[in-house]
Formats: C-alpha cells, sequence, structure tokens
C-alpha cells in the first residue's frame, strides 16, 4: 500500500468546498488544504436554505475553489491518485453540480472517481482527525439528520436509532426563527443561551428512557413556542433564557439517547473504541461537554473533530474517498447523484468482493448450451 493523494468535492448544501488530503500508507491522514465558500449571506433574508440559488452560487464558485485547492497542496491534477465528489444525500441541484465537476476532472485526468456518501464522510472524519479504529458509535448531528450509528467497517453501519420527525440541527434553526434570531440557527441560540437561565422553563424530554435510542424533537419545539407565547412580547432576557432551556433539553435528550445506544452496541458483543460526534451540532459546546461525560461514564472516549471540520467541508469528502479507494473502491462515470442515500445502502468492502467474486465465478462457468430453434409451426387441416 502507497500513500494516495484524493481531491474532495463538497456542494450538497449551502457551502461550496474542495480540499486535498494525503492517506499514508499506516492508514494516517493529513489535510494539504481546505477551501470553504459559505452562503449563509445569501441566504440569511430566507432564514433558510433556497436549493436554487445554492445550487447557482455552486456554479459559479466551484472551478475557482478547485484551483485554489490544487495551489495549497502544492499539486497538480495529474498528481492526484483520485477525484471524491459528495453524491449525496443533499439538494440535487448542488449534488448534481459537484458530481459533475467531479466527473469531468477524472475523465480529463483519467484518474479514478469516487461517488461518496456525504453521510459516511462525516462518519469517518474522526478516523483522520482522532485515529479511530472500528467499530465506533456515530453520532451524526448534521443538518437534517439525527442518526446513531453503530460502525464495523468501511461501508458497514448499522442504524440503532434516529430522528422520529424534526432532526436536531433543524429544530435549532426552527427555534432561533421562532425567537427572531439570524440564520444559521445553531450558533444564535448556543450564544443567546450563554447568557440565560436552563431552569427557568421546565421543558420535555421526548422518548427519554425508552429502550431504543429514537429521537423526537417536535415535541419539545412546540413546548419552545408556547412557553414564547404566554410571556410574548419577549424582552432580550426572555430569549436567551428560552435558548438556554431549549439547548439544555437539548443536551439532556442527546446524553440519554446517546446512553442508550451504548448500551445497545454491547448487548450485540461490539466494544466500541470511541463515542464519535459528527456533524454541524458537534460545534456545540454544551453538547461536547455533555457527551464528553456519557463516553467516560460507558468505559469509552468521545472524538470529536475540530469544528470546521464538523461542518460540510471538502477534507471530509477527499478522505473518505482515500479511505475507499485504498480498499480497491471507486465509480464509474454513470454514478448518480442521489437526494436520499441512507448510509444502509452504501456498498462496502465486503459487498464489493462478493460482488467481483460471482463476476468471476461466472466468468468461468462453463457456457449453457445453445437453445434449440423452435420448430416451425405445423399447417392446420383448414390452412
Amino acid at each position: 500500500m502507497r500513500d494516495l493523494l484524493l481531491l474532495g468535492i463538497e456542494t450538497t448544501c449551502d457551502e461550496t468546498a474542495a480540499a486535498v488530503v494525503r492517506r499514508r500508507a499506516d492508514g494516517t491522514g493529513a489535510i494539504l488544504s481546505n477551501i470553504v465558500h459559505s452562503q449563509t449571506e445569501d441566504h440569511a433574508e430566507y432564514g433558510g436554505v433556497v436549493p436554487e440559488i445554492a445550487a447557482r452560487a455552486h456554479v459559479e464558485v466551484l472551478d475557482h475553489l478547485v484551483a485554489r485547492a490544487l495551489r495549497a497542496a502544492g499539486l497538480r491534477l495529474d498528481e492526484i491518485d483520485g477525484i471524491a465528489a459528495a453524491a449525496g444525500p443533499g439538494l440535487i441541484g448542488g449534488v448534481i453540480v459537484g458530481l459533475t465537476t467531479a466527473k469531468a476532472l477524472a475523465l480529463a485526468a483519467n484518474k479514478p472517481l469516487i461517488a461518496v456518501n456525504h453521510l459516511e464522510a462525516h462518519a469517518l472524519t474522526a478516523r483522520l482527525t482522532d485515529k479511530v479504529p472500528f467499530p465506533f458509535l456515530l453520532l451524526l448531528v448534521s443538518g437534517g439528520h439525527t442518526q446513531l450509528v453503530a460502525v464495523t467497517g468501511i461501508g458497514e453501519y448499522e442504524k440503532l436509532g434516529g430522528t422520529m420527525d424534526d432532526a436536531i440541527g433543524e429544530a435549532f434553526d426552527k427555534t432561533a426563527k421562532m425567537l427572531g434570531l439570524p440564520y444559521p440557527g445553531g450558533p444564535a441560540v448556543e450564544r443567546a443561551a450563554l447568557q440565560g437561565d436552563p431552569e427557568r422553563f421546565a421543558l420535555p424530554r421526548p422518548l427519554h428512557g425508552k429502550p431504543v435510542p429514537d429521537f423526537s424533537l417536535s415535541g419539545l419545539k412546540t413546548a419552545v413556542r408556547i412557553e414564547a407565547l404566554k410571556i410574548a412580547p419577549l424582552s432580550e432576557q426572555d430569549v436567551n433564557d428560552l435558548c438556554a432551556s431549549f439547548q439544555a433539553a437539548v443536551v439532556d435528550i442527546l446524553a440519554d439517547r446517546v446512553r442508550c445506544a451504548l448500551r445497545l452496541m454491547r448487548h450485540q458483543g461490539l466494544k466500541p473504541s470511541a463515542l464519535v460526534l459528527a456533524g454541524g451540532v458537534g460545534a456545540n459546546q454544551s453538547v461536547r461537554r455533555a457527551l464528553h461525560k456519557v463516553a467516560a461514564d460507558g468505559g469509552t472516549r468521545l472524538a470529536v473533530p475540530p469544528p470546521e471540520l464538523c461542518t460540510d467541508n471538502g477534507a471530509m469528502i477527499a478522505w473518505a474517498g482515500a479511505e475507499r479507494l485504498a480498499r480497491g473502491l471507486h465509480d464509474g462515470l454513470d454514478a448518480s447523484p442521489r437526494a436520499r442515500w441512507p448510509l444502509g445502502e452504501i456498498e462496502g468492502v465486503g459487498a464489493a468482493r462478493a460482488a467481483a467474486q460471482a463476476a468471476e465465478t461466472a466468468a468461468d462457468a462453463p457456457a449453457a448450451p445453445p437453445a434449440a430453434a423452435p420448430s416451425a409451426p405445423s399447417e392446420g387441416i383448414g390452412g
């Protein structure tokens, strides 16, 4: 095994990103460049991401970002070993832009294409930053995703629990909008919560103590609205206290659900090497502190990439591409963009090996004898 250099492209939502990473022969890695163009200002007045605006912005800047990423890494395109792009899940217009660009680069440079699942990229980032071995428990809290997943290998993901309604990131954004805070909502709620009283409002903890590690956030979001209406018009301190109470409830929910998932993994005979926190909500410091304790109490450690690698970026796509390419996994130029792409549908090393063995067996099998030609129909008496 030799070192691999991968170019990664991310365009699934409102960040346009390109990066170059090196995966060393021993499985460790290094980020050589990581360029991110945020579209936050483009969407701020709408209180959320507008897909058409996002896709257009990706088209306008992606070529320049790829060139910058290569320059920052001190490399030419022909020195890259593979081109990785997020092929979903995400806003389909943006996914098409990134994947089409990657296909063009792969074709022009005669390099392998790796169509990366955006969620898998979040899952594997801690292997780049913290050298986390398999198996581990993944808490993925990214944008519209909230999942607890047992990760046992590349392409080997078992979903233990997920949200039944809103994702945690969505709940933060909707709460912020409800309280008149700016977009993006997660950082705005966290800032306000620092000045608030987390015990002022008695908010619910949905599914707390349930034996399956699922989540439900819609009831919590509704409870915040009810409390806000009771005391309207809201003062700045009211908003701070509501944010603090909401964030405290989210932290309690996450801690309880993660404890449940750790127990479930051990019941299945798996000893997690770490609890990996991935996705934008992973940048929240209160969440990090609480889960650090949960991991320690559960006999493992918390692994969290630095904040700039918790949000969407090209380095995570490049690293996932490198992990897959190192195991002989890559894709054809007919790889399709996907708006939905569950982790459980990702092809892993075992599936690829089985498919290759099946193809080899079929090639070695003796050819079937030709089918007999059909006999001509006899003419009827009255023909």
